[in-house]
């Protein structure tokens, strides 16, 4: 009997209807689509407007995609994982209302926070459940709505987020299919260059901190770009040694879309060619916790049973990291 690894064995999304384009911004902020586009890759992203509606109204519908393509039925699932920043609220956990809405009464569930690394991480714990041979059925959804936590008069992070969800389950294997290796990180020297400085237990929320916008996402992006490019690149470059991949055998690179430079960055430093790149940042933005299963979704129907695939991921803190995943199923 061979190795019982996690395999991907479904994929589903949902973004909100509302489009907000580079255009609209221009009337909102000192900024314009040339600029925006020339320096981050984006057109356009997606927001939930509806009153009342959190992370994890995006979570159930992208969980709900994905039963309905693949027939899954709920109560087979054992564990649910909603890799957020933004939970609906603080300490009730997104991932227990989730599991209940679909209907996941036999499972059990809860967030993992590692801001733009959180659906790479999930990817690793969802895979040691997996393969401890406890559970049989996990579903990983990655969801954010990003525009609660934007200051919609600050330039320099307005343009960048946007709203979604993505969701996978992640199932036994013994064919050799699915996550082979990861080689993930952490720096908290990141602690200060992008954050929320309010609304934590270091500083609890106040009329002066709602007054002076301290629960908006702050980010230095100059010091944000420079590592991200280093270190995203470098681990994406790392797995590959580690595993003896060369460019010809890897099929595709599945990048946190936060930048298109930092993506192109990546894909250069593996010596992959653009056509094995997977983007949809001009699309959607960065939705945090969702790239990476937003990219599965929109890729899916490309993706063949065998192909390398090779996840790499940013975020706030500072995490990072990449995984080499083999694909389990031809669409």
């Amino acid at each position: 009997m061979s190795e019982l690894k996690a395999a991907i064995t479904a994929v589903g999304a949902y973004v909100p209807d509302y489009v907000l384009t580079n255009k609209e911004l221009e009337t909102m902020v000192d900024t314009n689509d040339e600029w925006i586009t020339s320096r981050t890759g984006i057109k356009e992203r997606h927001i939930l407007k509806e009153e009342g509606k959190g992370t994890s109204y995006l979570a159930i519908k992208a969980a709900q995609n994905l039963m309905e393509k693949s027939g899954l039925n709920p109560e087979d699932i054992d564990l649910v994982i909603v890799a957020s920043a933004t939970p609906d609220m603080p300490v009730a956990a997104t991932a227990t209302y989730v599991a209940s809405e679909i209907g996941a009464k036999n499972a059990f569930s809860y967030d993992l926070q590692a801001a733009c690394s959180s659906f790479l991480y999930g990817m690793s714990v969802a895979s040691a459940y997996i393969e401890s041979g406890r559970y049989k059925k996990v579903l990983l959804i990655g969801a954010d709505k990003m525009s609660s936590i934007i200051d919609y008069t600050d330039r320099t992070t307005c343009i960048i987020f946007g709203d979604g969800a993505g969701a996978v389950l992640f199932e036994p294997n013994q064919e050799g299919y699915g996550l082979q290796d990861e080689f993930l990180r952490t720096d908290g020297i990141g602690r200060e260059f992008l954050k929320i400085e309010a609304g934590g237990s270091i500083l609890p929320a106040s009329e002066e901190t709602v007054r002076n916008k301290k629960h908006f996402v702050y980010q230095d992006g100059k010091n944000v770009f420079k590592y991200a490019v280093s270190n995203m690149a470098d681990v994406a470059a790392r797995i590959m040694d580690r595993n003896d991949l060369s460019r010809e055998d890897v099929q595709w690179l599945v990048p946190h879309q936060a930048n298109k430079r930092i993506i192109d960055a990546t894909a250069n430093r593996m010596g992959v060619e653009s056509e094995k790149v997977m983007v949809n940042i001009h699309k959607y933005g960065n939705t945090t916790s969702a790239t990476l299963p937003l990219l599965l979704a929109d890729y899916e129907k490309q993706l063949k049973k065998g192909d390398n695939l090779i996840f790499a991921a940013f975020g706030g803190g500072f995490t990072w990291g990449s995984i080499y995943l083999k694909w389990a199923y031809n669409s």
